[in-house]
């Protein structure tokens, strides 16, 4: 299962640092996004809406991944549903925040969902996303693995993948040109995880100066990409409140004797 793959590699050093910087992220993302309604797609293992404070936040788990799958090596929150990701039982207009932790590139068909996730949001309502960045040291050594098990060296080191051969890897180009189709425009685009693909927490560590200068020298490189998109609608414009009071439409009230006739 590929959830399954993915899951127990978050078990990993490079799973738990990759977890850690998007937790951050989303916590950023979502602190402030007002509205009632809220959905995470996928990933258990990182609650994306903990720091939100819409009243109603509901994670929906792939079917491949039920209420009663566990999850390797790190936390879990419980799932609130099981949907598919391009079908949710969700009417149109619906949520106002959507957040989908690694979603697309487990998904066979990732443009579809982006469709559905435009189709559930409200006017102005916002989808949080991350991947994986197939143009970074990580992404380039996974691409030396599959290289080499081509080339005949499978069962050697320069063939022993980095990352889990869970789905597919979703270019930042190609993202940015579905979210366009489907007028979602792009609010917040940032990198992050620029330690090089070492499998040791000690490794990890040593090299974390990088993460301080990767921003700065070559910020697309980084492992992790991380988006927040705002669902524009075209000739939708809002409202502010109406501070000044509208004057009443209704006839005025003429007080007269009893016994008289009345007239306006």
């Amino acid at each position: 299962m590929l959830g399954r793959e993915l899951a127990a590699w978050f078990g990993t050093a490079a799973g738990r640092y990759l977890l850690a910087w998007e937790a951050r992220h989303f916590a950023d993302a979502v602190a402030d996004a007002f509205g009632y309604h809220a959905l995470q797609l996928g990933l258990p293992e990182l609650d994306t809406l903990a720091a939100n404070r819409m009243p109603h936040r509901w994670l929906a788990a792939p079917e491949e991944r039920g209420p009663g799958f566990e999850a390797v090596g790190a936390a879990q929150r419980a799932v609130d549903l099981v949907a598919h990701a391009a079908a949710l039982p969700f009417a149109a207009a619906s949520l106002d925040l959507v957040t989908l932790p690694h979603t697309l590139e487990l998904s066979a068909d990732p443009h579809a969902v982006l469709r559905e996730v435009e189709r559930v949001l409200v006017p102005h309502g916002r989808v949080v996303i991350s991947g994986l960045n197939p143009w970074s040291l990580w992404g380039l050594r996974q691409g030396r693995a599959h290289l080499a098990a081509r080339l005949g060296g499978a069962g050697t080191r320069w063939a022993r993948p980095y990352l889990p051969e869970a789905g597919a890897f979703i270019g930042p180009g190609r993202l940015s040109d579905w979210l366009r189709l489907l007028s979602l425009e792009v609010e917040q685009w940032r990198y992050g995880c620029y330690r090089p693909a070492v499998r040791s927490e000690r490794w990890l560590q040593r090299w974390a100066w990088l993460d301080r200068l990767g921003p700065l020298a070559w910020a697309p490189l980084g492992a992790v990409y991380f988006v927040v998109a705002v669902k524009r609608v075209r000739g939708l414009h809002l409202l502010g409140p109406a501070w000044r009071p509208l004057r009443a439409s209704a006839p005025a009230v003429v007080a007269r004797r009893d016994g008289e006739p009345w007239s306006p």
